[in-house]
C-alpha cells in the first residue's frame, strides 16, 4: 500500500501588514528595538526583533503574531525569517512590546493580549504615543496582571526604566542612560567623534610642544660640548672654572 505523503506546511515570512501605521509609531519601535540592540550588544544570547512572526506551535501556521518588538533570553542573534518557536528549543520571547495607532482595534488587541498570555510572555508593555499612556503586564502564577504603577517601573528582565510624564515617555538603560532616537545616536557620535579629534589635536600639539623643548635641550648641549672643547684647547679645564 503506498502511504500519501502529506504537503509540507508553509510559515510565511510575512501576514501582509505593515509595520506601523504612521510615523510616530514606527520611531517609537525603532527607538524601543534599536536601543534595546546596543543594550545587549554583547550578549551573544540574547535575540532582539522588530515585526517579525512568531509560530509558538508546531503545524499550526495560522496561530501566529508579529510583536512590534520581542526579546528573547537564551536564543543567539541571527537573522530568521520568522521566530519558529520549536526551531529554538521551545523558547518563547519573554518581553514583548506593542505600540499602538489610531488603527489599533480594541478586539485585535484582546487577541494580542490572550496570545501574550497563553504562550509564556512575561513581560508585556503596550505604549500609546498619541496619550502618552504606558500599560504593562507582568506573568505571574495566574497569568499576565496588570503592573498598577508604571512611572519609575524597572523591568525584571532587561532592567530599563520607564519614565512617564504629562508630556513624554522616557525609558532609561540600567547605567541610566536614555534610550535615543536615530538622529540623536547620530549627532551622539559626531560630537564624540569631535570630541576624539579635539583630543587627538590637543595631544598633538602636546608631542610638538614637548618634541621642540627636547630639541632646544640637545642644542644646548651641543653648544655647552663645543664651548667645552674649545676650552680644553686653549688650555683651561672648564671644571676649575
Amino acid at each position: 500500500m503506498v502511504q500519501q505523503q502529506l504537503p509540507t506546511l508553509i510559515y510565511p515570512d510575512s501576514d501582509g501588514q505593515p509595520m506601523a501605521d504612521n510615523t510616530k509609531q514606527f520611531r517609537w519601535i525603532v527607538v524601543i528595538k534599536e536601543n534595546l540592540e546596543l543594550l545587549f550588544a554583547t550578549n551573544p544570547d540574547v535575540f532582539i526583533a522588530g515585526d517579525l512572526l512568531w509560530y509558538p506551535v508546531e503545524g499550526n501556521n495560522k496561530l501566529r503574531q508579529a510583536p512590534d518588538v520581542m526579546v528573547v533570553f537564551g536564543r543567539a542573534k541571527g537573522d530568521r525569517g520568522s521566530y519558529r518557536q520549536w526551531e529554538e528549543e521551545n523558547i518563547p520571547p519573554q518581553v514583548v512590546f506593542e505600540i499602538l495607532s489610531p488603527g489599533n482595534r480594541l478586539k485585535a488587541m484582546a487577541h494580542k493580549f490572550k496570545f501574550y498570555e497563553n504562550y509564556g510572555v512575561e513581560e508585556y508593555y503596550v505604549y500609546d504615543p498619541d496619550h502618552i499612556e504606558l500599560i504593562g503586564w507582568l506573568r505571574s502564577q495566574q497569568g499576565l496582571e496588570v503592573i498598577e504603577e508604571m512611572n519609575g517601573w524597572v523591568s525584571p528582565r532587561l532592567k530599563i526604566k520607564f519614565q512617564v510624564t504629562s508630556e513624554n515617555l522616557e525609558i532609561f538603560s540600567p547605567q541610566g542612560k536614555r534610550f535615543l532616537t536615530y538622529v540623536e545616536l547620530g549627532q551622539l557620535l559626531e560630537e564624540e567623534r569631535q570630541r576624539a579629534d579635539e583630543e587627538r589635536q590637543r595631544a598633538d600639539e602636546e608631542r610638538q610642544r614637548a618634541d621642540a623643548a627636547l630639541t632646544q635641550l640637545e642644542q644646548e648641549r651641543q653648544r655647552y660640548q663645543a664651548l667645552e672643547t674649545l676650552l680644553r684647547e686653549q688650555g683651561i679645564n672648564p671644571e676649575q672654572l
